[in-house]
């Protein structure tokens, strides 16, 4: 089946489908993502993360690229989407997903994660700016929510290991570049609405630039691999493509307004998966607790806007 007529049909099959539908897919994604980091904390422990993303991208483009190959007509290269996800694939998730480990590796999955969660704040004023969206007070009550938590998360408890201030911009700016991004995916996936389209070019453009980032720099040393942090990573690339599987079917279903956020309940699954799984790696205290249901209110308060 030559591509454009593949391409055709996804719009009519989403027609019959209710919003609810690309509501659910944002929140399996932001749980899978959550598991993700999870699993990337467990591999840290004896790697680093030009390790964790080189298995990452491997994995997510061998399954994508199998698949299209084998059904699809690669007449999509000559899209004009491609200029949107060859400039979204150049920000995310290379230095997204980089800043944010390296966010990990500092101030823990359970800090990080809440802080990397900063995206609806950015993508509010992406849509209100560019987009030109009118967000009610909903909106602006949930983003007045958001910047509280980072402040709550941000600050530091007796007993907290040493951290400085400045490395919770890493993971706030990995949320920055995350908006920036989707905003581009929306616009690619009103062309072509294939989301295995989206993140197989994506993710290859990421895995060119991080080995052309390591061997340029001679960081090639660090991809070596033991095998448990191996298991560990290759565990978190399968939940990692699936999660972003579904943020482009749900971010090509829904509005950019209410996907955003909805993708941004990480946090909230982020500390429960850490207070869990992580409890002999970095301790999960109430500030964090609190500052993750503050973020997450005001990521509903701006979906119900």
């Amino acid at each position: 089946m030559p591509a454009h007529s593949a391409y055709l049909t996804l719009p009519q099959t989403r027609r019959h489908l209710t919003p609810l539908s690309a509501e659910i897919i944002a929140i399996g994604s932001a749980v899978g993502w959550a598991g993700d980091s999870i699993l990337v904390r467990f591999g840290l422990r004896q790697s680093n993360i030009f390790a964790a993303m080189l298995v990452s991208y491997t994995v997510s483009i061998t399954c994508m690229w199998s698949y299209l190959i084998t059904t699809t007509s690669l007449d999509f290269l000559r899209s004009p989407a491609m200029i949107y996800y060859l400039i979204s694939g150049s920000m995310q998730p290379l230095f997204a997903r980089a800043l944010f480990y390296e966010g990990i590796t500092r101030i823990g999955v359970a800090r990080a994660g809440p802080l990397r969660g900063s995206e609806p704040l950015f993508a509010t004023a992406i849509a209100i700016t560019i987009f030109h969206e009118q967000p009610g007070w909903w909106v602006f009550l949930g983003t007045v929510l958001i910047v509280g938590s980072l402040w709550v998360i941000s600050g530091r408890q007796q007993g907290d290991t040493k951290w400085r201030l400045v490395d919770a911009l890493l993971p706030i700016s990995a949320g920055l570049i995350s908006a920036v991004s989707q905003s581009l995916r929306k616009q690619g996936l009103k062309i072509i609405p294939d989301p295995f389209v989206a993140v197989a070019v994506v993710t290859t453009v990421s895995l060119i630039l991080l080995l052309l980032f390591a061997f340029t720099t001679k960081r090639t040393a660090q991809f070596f691999l033991p095998g448990r942090s191996l298991v560990f990573f290759v565990g978190a690339a399968s939940l990692a493509t699936l999660a972003q599987v579904a943020n482009f079917i749900a971010l090509g279903r829904g509005q950019l307004s209410v996907i955003i956020p909805l993708l941004n309940t990480t946090p909230l699954f982020t500390v429960f998966f850490s207070a869990i799984f992580l409890r002999k790696i970095e301790t999960v205290n109430l500030r964090i607790i609190l500052g993750a249901v503050l973020m997450v209110a005001g990521v509903l308060f701006i979906t119900v806007r």
